[in-house]
């Protein structure tokens, strides 16, 4: 099964930018459709975008577009979630997961399997 372990988190003052990403231990990554959920304290987990196998469909929660771009090399096994514009409600621990699909095309729904989280901190 696929592991997958995100990096990419840190301190960013807001206004300013960071670049996650995930790498996927797997075989035949473009067959798993991938996605990024962040958790604030006292919140919910949230999906924050997501992407079909072949990258040419993504998702993103209304809070995040324009200033959140999800893509992926397949080469490289690496899905990213480059944010800019960071806000402090941007503030969480990030995490990637992914679901395997038939259909490239599919943005998964449910998922299947988790990273262990990179904590994004945005100061005000």
């Amino acid at each position: 099964q696929v592991q997958l372990v995100e990096s990419g988190g840190g301190l960013v003052q807001a206004g300013g930018s960071l670049r996650l990403s995930c790498a996927a231990s797997g075989r035949t990554f473009s067959s798993y459709g991938m996605g990024w959920f962040r958790q604030a304290p006292g919140k919910e987990r949230e999906r924050v975008a997501a992407i079909s196998g072949s990258g040419t469909r993504t998702y993103y929660t209304d809070s995040v577009k324009g200033r959140f771009t999800i893509s992926r090399d397949n080469a490289k096994n690496t899905v990213y979630l480059q944010m800019s514009t960071l806000k402090a409600e941007d503030t969480a621990v990030y995490f990637c997961a992914s679901a395997e699909v038939f259909n490239s095309w599919v943005i998964p729904l449910e998922f299947e399997t988790w990273g262990q989280g990179t904590q994004v901190t945005v100061s005000s």
